[in-house]
């Protein structure tokens, strides 16, 4: 029973050093967890903000109505173009005239080939014809800008509703109803939207790590407390340019976030199998390659 003790010690002693010899195999490199993309959503022509819909935090869908403008104006107008554009009253009157100077120029032919009418009236009535022709297709190209121009306005009112190009949070709400929305100061959006049910991981990584990853690679994700966890993520980028100074260069990291249970914005480590992290040396040392046997002093002579 003791040596079975025993080996079970030894045993457990063996787990801890492979436990331990795996940290230096597969290291752990500083990184941040950021959405995979932000958006300033802005109105794209200047008007009163008429409401607001959502607020600080709360989770949209792509499409969903997040801010209406005042648009009382643009909407006359787009009804004034919509009835212009089906309006029928010069072309019924177009029609009707090109009716009546088709028969009459038939009956002018006629008479002029029995020599009852001289050819100066029959060629009126032919003149008179085409101008009817004429006008009946200009009745019909003026309906048909008309329907352009209530595309057009309709568009202009489009825009006075603006509605959410991702989904994801809201991450901030910088202006509110009643408040003027410029298109035109930058520094300023109506909201800042985040999509976090993708989260990017930018890690930093030594230059002799370079070569040793490839896009589409899998890592893991550990972020700092009180999340914690560990978390698949896939290489998605790694960058050709590297920075001298620091002797490191970035790698991107796609992480899946059911359920938005990971916040963005927070420090965490990635590991990676196949790359070691160089071991740090404490501060006042030198490496062993450097040290060199003390020197003894020479004897004076005698």
């Amino acid at each position: 029973m003791n040596g079975g003790n025993g080996l079970g010690d030894r045993q457990k002693a063996v787990l801890v050093l492979l436990l331990l010899a795996g940290k230096v195999i597969a290291g752990e490199f500083d990184c941040i967890i950021e959405p995979s993309r932000s958006v300033d959503v802005r109105a794209a022509s200047e008007g009163l903000i008429e409401k607001v819909w959502v607020d600080r935090g709360d989770v949209v869908k792509s499409g969903q109505v997040l801010v209406t403008l005042d648009s009382g104006v643009e909407r006359a107008a787009t009804d004034a173009a919509r009835y212009r554009s089906t309006m029928q009253g010069r072309i019924k009157t177009g029609e009707s005239r090109v009716e009546f100077s088709t028969t009459k120029y038939l009956r002018r032919e006629k008479l002029a080939g029995q020599s009852f009418i001289s050819l100066h009236d029959r060629d009126e009535a032919l003149t008179e014809k085409r101008l009817a022709e004429a006008e009946l297709v200009e009745a019909r190209d003026d309906r048909r800008l008309a329907e352009i121009e209530h595309r057009r306005l309709s568009e202009q009112l489009r825009l006075r509703t603006l509605k959410s190009p991702i989904n994801g949070v809201v991450v901030d709400r910088l202006l509110h109803a009643g408040e003027l929305a410029d298109n035109r100061d930058l520094r300023k959006p109506i909201l800042r939207l985040a999509d976090v049910a993708t989260l990017s991981v930018e890690v930093l990584m030594p230059l002799d790590a370079f070569g040793k990853l490839a896009v589409g690679q899998t890592a893991d994700v550990l972020p700092e407390v009180p999340v914690g966890g560990r978390h698949k993520a896939t290489v998605k980028v790694i960058d050709r340019v590297h920075d001298p100074a620091s002797g490191t260069f970035g790698v991107r990291l796609e992480l899946p976030n059911p359920g938005l249970k990971i916040p963005a914005g927070i420090k965490c480590k990635a590991s990676f199998a196949n790359v070691t992290a160089r071991p740090a040396t404490p501060p006042g040392t030198v490496p062993r390659s450097e040290t060199r046997p003390p020197v003894s002093p020479t004897p004076p002579k005698l």
